[in-house]
């Protein structure tokens, strides 16, 4: 079999002979699929765009940077709401690496404050 896989919508179909249209177009349907997201303090509808706006709002809600020697990861920012509570938001270092995934664990420890919206075209 030989040919191109095409991947829309969960579903894999191989295409025998491409034609330099039909893959343009699917790359096309596949860029307004993957909408980039947002996160949104909703307190104020300010959306996140930076780790430091974003501490800054985990600060107001109790969340601390968790710096304790030998458990943090040079890689990490992590966030607590007190040393003893079992509660962790684990984030990249570098925000360009900050993803849905990172948005959602940050909703769903604080769900009355944060929000992920598609970003706005």
């Amino acid at each position: 079999m030989s040919g191109v896989w095409v991947f829309k919508n969960g579903v894999a179909r191989l295409i025998a002979d491409p034609s330099k249209e039909s893959l343009d177009q699917h790359l096309v349907d596949s860029a307004r699929v993957r909408r980039r997201r947002v996160l949104v303090y909703l307190p104020c509808n300010q959306v996140i765009s930076s780790y430091a706006e974003l501490e800054q709002r985990l600060q107001e809600l109790g969340w601390q940077r968790y710096e304790e020697a030998g458990c943090h990861r040079p890689d990490l920012i992590q966030f607590h709401r007190s040393p003893s509570s079992i509660h962790l938001i684990s984030l990249p270092k570098n925000f360009s690496e900050f993803r849905s995934t990172h948005m959602y664990d940050i909703v769903v420890k604080n769900r009355s404050f944060f929000e992920v919206r598609d970003q706005p075209a």
